[in-house]
């Protein structure tokens, strides 16, 4: 197959202070016990949110999938195994743009749930291939913001170059029209298997043998995430709130910071 002519990802710049969340729908979605049912040598797989895991200090990173294709070899056929609720765009971005300059063929499988920023890099496969339970999601950019009216309008016309950045992307790989694609995503657009593949999204649906679940993974990691959102949601800053999770994480969190999280925890349960 010859490369697919997609184009690269706007270079935008990231505003000061600005901090990306996840979508609580995408988290609701996401399944983060599945996994590829054979890893070859040029697989790279992306089973986690983009950026920063505050569970496990790690994640996936532009920085990673980098050395992930140097240690694959630049000219050498790779294939991305992808199951991740979203997270970071300009990681998500970069990433993106890192497959699309590999000169080997980019083959993308979407295992489970390709959402928000991992619905980008699912974008730069030559061929991306969608399993039939699986989900594509699109959406507008997607902040946590403080402030007044004024700050709040500054936000949203800040948010603006990022959402017209994604929709030409979907609207490249799909064939769609931009300003169609743009409708998709305010309303914030699931798209099944089968109808990414109708949509032109997705080129093939992935075979249900090349799925399968991991024994060994963990139940901890999307509590983690609802946790690090509901402290969000609480206003506490993220280097209080990665501190507080890893306590959480070697049991040894102190009183006050447990009533803090709970307090969290059941404001957050009141407006979901």
């Amino acid at each position: 197959m010859r490369k697919r002519h997609m184009p690269q990802a706007r270079q935008i710049d990231r505003p000061n202070g600005l901090q990306w969340e996840l979508s609580p729908q995408a988290l609701e979605r996401w399944t983060p016990d599945l996994m590829a049912a054979d890893q070859a040598d040029n697989t790279i797989s992306v089973l986690d949110p983009i950026g920063q895991d505050p569970w496990t200090g790690e994640g996936v990173t532009a920085k990673r999938i980098a050395a992930a294709l140097r240690s694959i070899g630049a000219d050498k056929d790779v294939v991305v195994n992808l199951n991740s609720p979203g997270g970071d765009l300009f990681e998500g971005m970069a990433i993106y743009n890192l497959l699309r300059d590999h000169k080997g063929q980019v083959t993308v499988k979407i295992l489970g749930v390709a959402a928000s920023a991992a619905s980008i890099i699912a974008m730069a496969g030559d061929e991306m291939l969608i399993a039939r339970a699986g989900f594509l999601m699109i959406h507008d950019t997607w902040v946590v913001a403080i402030g007044n009216r004024l700050d709040l309008r500054d936000i949203a016309d800040m948010l603006e170059p990022f959402d017209t950045a994604m929709a030409d992307i979907y609207a490249a790989r799909s064939g769609l029209e931009a300003k169609a694609v743009q409708k998709m995503m305010d309303k914030e657009t699931w798209i099944g298997g089968a109808a990414a593949v109708e949509q032109g999204f997705a080129d093939a649906l992935l075979p249900a043998d090349e799925v399968k679940k991991d024994a060994n993974a963990k139940g901890d990691r999307v509590a983690a995430f609802l946790l690090d959102m509901a402290l969000a949601k609480a206003g506490m800053p993220r280097a209080e709130r990665r501190s507080l999770l890893q306590e959480f994480k070697a049991g040894t969190q102190n009183a006050a910071g447990e009533k803090e999280a709970l307090a969290a925890l059941q404001s957050f349960s009141i407006e979901i």
